[in-house]
Formats: structure tokens, sequence, C-alpha cells
């Protein structure tokens, strides 16, 4: 996270008006003709602001799934009650305001999404054979190819990917639904207190009380110094080799190719598994008895998930004759290894990321 000031007058994000400040004439155009119930304008209007709002959802609900959803709905809202846009700010804020409360909506219903490390203690040792648990709302991985770098505003204090990252968004399950809503509002995005307490119904003193709170819990589960600022000091080289030599050390059977890339305070989860993994010899022992052993042959294809180096595994399956779509692992990185690995099962990730479900 970056040291910026908290304190700060807010215009919105990046200070930019948008349709109803000085907003460009094709715009106020689509505006006007969406009002009176142009859909095609409308979709000309929002259409560059999909891939930040839809970012938004994620950080949120933590599935891409629910963010899916909550965007899905909130722009009907936002079609239905366009004529209600009063034009004190710009659209890009008011379209903030219904997908924030569209999925807090959702947050109120759902509840939050769990990593397995939430719900229990490290295994000391392989636990073989576990079965899925499909009672657990799990965090999903989120394909970042949409997501740009940088800040959102020169007022944020988090990056843009910074904010979508596994350890970020696993933390901001662990807030209320408003506190979860004030920070990403404010310190992600750059919209100040006075403009959230508009956004959420409240009041300023309210907003300034949730960020206190959601800050303390927050600082507490997010490793510092952050994976992008990691990542930039080993040079986009240096990390495709991290991951590129971990995938290909399973591929390969190679135990010490392994061993030789993690940390020693390293963990490995693989939600819907309850069962997870802390320190390189429990580690170990799952990766020699489980992926290396008996899974059978891997191969990979490299891919960036949550602003992470992250690696989509396919296993050989004989019925098939072909290497099937099997897991998307994201990895954090901490002064040139491997301190996190999240494998995310299931092919259903799969189309998310642009992927082939099968490799020949």
């Amino acid at each position: 996270m970056s040291e910026k000031s908290p304190e700060r007058p807010g215009r919105g994000p990046g200070g930019d008006p948008g349709p109803g400040g000085d907003a460009p004439e094709g715009a106020e155009r689509d505006l006007a003709l969406a009002r009176s119930g142009d859909g095609a304008a409308f979709t000309r209007l929002v259409r560059p602001l999909r891939a930040e709002l839809h970012a938004h959802c994620y950080r949120m609900l933590g599935s891409v799934h629910d963010a899916d959803d909550a965007l899905q709905d909130a722009l009907l809202r936002a079609w239905r009650g366009l004529t209600g846009f009063e034009r004190r700010g710009s659209l890009r804020s008011w379209l903030y305001t219904v997908a924030t409360r569209t999925c807090l909506d959702l947050v109120a219903r759902r509840g939050r999404r769990a990593l397995p490390m939430d719900l229990g203690p490290a295994a000391e040792q392989a636990v073989v054979d576990a079965a899925p648990s499909s009672e657990v709302a799990w965090l999903g991985p989120y394909p970042d190819a949409d997501v740009a770098a940088g800040y959102a505003a020169p007022e944020a204090r988090y990056e843009r990917r910074e904010a979508v990252e596994i350890a970020f968004v696993a933390a901001l399950q662990h807030l209320p639904g408003n506190q979860r809503a004030a920070l990403l509002l404010f310190e992600v995005l750059g919209f100040s207190a006075a403009e959230i307490a508009v956004m959420m119904d409240t009041s300023t003193a309210s907003v300034n009380s949730a960020l206190q709170r959601a800050r303390r819990v927050v600082a507490d589960r997010v490793p510092s110094p952050g994976t992008q600022r990691t990542l930039r000091a080993l040079g986009d080289a240096r990390v495709r080799e991290i991951a590129s030599g971990y995938a290909s050390a399973l591929e390969r059977g190679d135990p010490d190719a392994l061993v030789a890339l993690l940390t020693e305070d390293v963990t490995w989860s693989m939600p819907p598994l309850r069962a997870w993994y802390r320190g390189v010899e429990a580690v170990m022992d799952f990766a020699v008895r489980v992926p290396i052993t008996a899974c059978g042959a891997w191969r990979h294809l490299p891919v960036t998930a949550n602003g992470q180096p992250a690696v989509a595994f396919y296993l050989w399956d004989d019925a098939a004759g072909a290497y099937l779509s099997w897991s998307i692992t994201v990895l954090g990185l901490r002064g040139g290894r491997i301190a996190e690995i999240t494998t995310f099962l299931g092919r259903d990730h799969f189309p998310r990321f642009a992927l082939p479900a099968r490799l020949s």
C-alpha cells in the first residue's frame, strides 16, 4: 500500500466528472438518449466502465460469479432508474453508488466467502482423498486481464491490482458489508468520506468510524510489503521463471526443485478442500504424496490472476485421451520465493480465463 495521505477533499475517482460534469459531447448526447429510453445509448455509456465496476463487485463479493450477478443487477437498476440520476455528480460516481448498494444487498443475503485457513488450523501432514466441501461459500480467483495498472485516483492508497490480490480480497471478507464498501470506495477508488456517506445513505462520522475499523482488520491480515512491490522488484522475467519453475517441478515430479522455490513458512490451500498446510515440511509432505505421486501426469499454461503470477494446470485423463482442465493456482511471492500457493480446483474457473478445456 502506498504512503499517500488519506486526508483530502473528494471529487470522485480521479476527479473524473463524466456525464453530468464536463462530459464529452458524445457522452452527453448518449445520456440524453438513454434517459429517453434508448438502450443502445445506455450500453455505450456504461461500456467504458464495465471492467472497473466488475472488479469493484469482485472485491466486494470475492467471487467472479457473484460479481457477474451483481453487475448485471446493478446495470439493470441503473437503466430503470436513470431518470432519477440528478447530475449533481458524475455518471461514474452514480454507477458506483448503484453497484455498491447492489453488492451490499448480496452480502446481506449470501454472507462472506472463505479460504480454508478461515475454517480451521493447518494440517500437519497430507490429507489424502479429501472430499470437497460444497457447503462452504469459497473465495474464487479473478482473471485480471482487464484490471489496469496503477491507481484509480490520485487520492487512492491501494493500487488497482493490489486491491484484487488474494490476501486483500480474503481480508475484506472478514469485514461487515458497510466497512468493506467504505474501505474500497475510499482507499481503492478515491472517493471522499462525505461522498461515501451520500452513496451509502449514512453520516460522514459513520463512514470515518467504519474506515478506522476496516483498516485495522486489513492491516492485520495483509502481508507487507505488498505483492505488487515484490513483483516490480523481481522483474517480469524472474517472476515468469519462478512460476514456470514451480509448474515444471510438478510436471517432472521433482521435489528437490520444488522445495528450492519455497519459503520456510509457505502455505498451500486448495478450495474447495478444507485441508491446508503451513511450513515447508507439511507442504512438501502433501506435494510428494498427492500431486507428485498420486495424481498422474500434469501439463500447464501460464496465466495471471488476482494481480499475481498464476498457473493453469491440466491433468491427464485416460478416458478422454487428453489433459483436462483441473485448477488455477495463484502464487504469492516474497523475497524471490513462493510464500503462498492457492490452488482453486475446478474446471468452471477456466472459461473466465479464456483457457481451453483440454490439452492434447
